[in-house]
């Protein structure tokens, strides 16, 4: 199997995929939300505004970004153990028992573990939980997610 992965690079490479899906969500949901109400003083200037209310749309949105990140890691990584930012940094998530590319199966155990705590807490707080696991683990650096799925991460650099 090749060498594991620096925790350096890994990070890196989730940030370019967190990137690569945050982006576009983010457009659109600013083009086609109207959740920002504006209200006005009586009587003066309309561009005065005083309060912004909630329309409440946040929750429906963080909904479809784990829906689309869930989607994303795992048909990636089940198509050959790379995300966009792995392929950048020559990274590859690979089968702890063989460095085959990881199934259907433990990419999705992998990618729900990744994301889906991030619905029932604060977001960064469940990443300082990965990123601790992944820097005390011995011998083979996995993150909890790494463990759900069976899988290390892997260096393909020549």
């Amino acid at each position: 199997m090749p060498p594991l992965a620096d925790f350096g690079r890994r990070l890196l490479a989730r940030i370019i995929d967190a990137l690569l899906i945050a982006i576009p969500l983010g457009l659109l949901e600013w083009a086609t939300s109207d959740r920002w109400v504006y209200e006005t003083r009586s009587g003066e200037d309309t561009s005065d505004v005083i309060s912004r209310a909630y329309s409440g749309s946040g929750l429906a949105w963080n909904l479809i970004g784990i829906v689309a990140y869930l989607a994303y890691d795992t048909i990636m990584l089940k198509r050959d153990g790379r995300t966009v930012g792995k392929k950048l940094l020559n990274l590859r998530v690979a089968m702890l028992n063989d460095g085959s590319v990881p199934t259907t199966s433990a990419a999705l155990a992998r990618t729900a573990v990744l994301w889906l705590p991030a619905l029932l807490c604060c977001p960064c707080l469940w990443q300082i939980v990965l990123i601790i696991t992944i820097l005390t683990d011995k011998p083979y650096k996995q993150g909890l997610h790494d463990k759900a799925g069976k899988t290390v991460v892997v260096s393909t650099a020549p």
